[in-house]
């Protein structure tokens, strides 16, 4: 079972843009802990989506609630700073777009923000087991980043069971999140496997009742 308090994290790359404040504000007060922002450059990602000046805009128009901010970047550095002075709570990064992942996450650290790594649906556990000590949360994705909409990789609920296991032997507190296609049908699914932090987009977003979703999500989880 997870240490930690199960927190709900729609991600605004399904939001309505033209009302984004509006959006992210009724999804908090629907019930959502924390915002989700999915950065793409492009380049590590065939898709380019939104930077710091949102966050630093969503904190301007009010909004207090966490906001964890997933970098699909390369280089990461320079993105970094300016989300955490932006007011990002959470970051989040690859560890092959950084030339010094060390360096990458005391820069998190530094900027008094949570540190992260993500791992693609391909990338092994054991990639970043080094790192497990600096990082205050794992994000595993359940999809190939790129789009929002795709379809959840069940494959991806061994990977979360395998960093359970890991970091209660270790006696970490580290979150586990995932990201990628978390609905109602499987959100249950992902929490018994050991997650918990949960990113959903369109299965929010695209609903016309935020409160009615995240609270059928949030009793699937007890």
């Amino acid at each position: 079972m997870p240490k930690q308090e199960y927190v709900i994290a729609p991600s605004i790359l399904s939001a309505d843009f033209a009302r984004l404040g509006e959006e992210v504000e009724n999804v908090i007060s629907a019930g959502a802990d924390w915002i989700h922002f999915d950065v793409m450059d492009n380049h590590y990602v065939s898709n380019l989506t939104i930077g710091p000046m949102v966050c630093n805009a969503l904190r301007e128009y009010g909004i207090k609630a966490p906001i964890d901010v997933h970098l699909m970047v390369e280089p990461v550095d320079e993105l970094i700073k300016n989300f955490a002075e932006s007011g990002a709570t959470y970051i989040s990064f690859h560890a092959e777009a950084s030339p010094d992942v060390v360096h990458s996450l005391e820069l998190i650290k530094d900027k008094k923000c949570k540190a992260a790594l993500a791992l693609n649906p391909d990338v092994p556990l054991n990639s970043i087991e080094s790192h497990y000590d600096r990082l205050d949360m794992v994000l595993l994705m359940s999809v190939f980043p790129g789009f929002a909409g795709q379809e959840f990789m069940p494959s991806v609920l061994d990977k979360v069971k395998q960093l359970r296991d890991v970091l209660d032997k270790k006696n970490l507190q580290v979150r586990i999140e995932i990201d990628g296609g978390i609905k109602l049908d499987n959100i249950s699914q992902a929490a018994l496997s050991g997650a918990d932090t949960f990113v959903s987009g369109s299965a929010i977003f695209g609903e016309k009742d935020y409160k009615n979703v995240i609270s059928r999500m949030r009793n699937s989880l007890k």
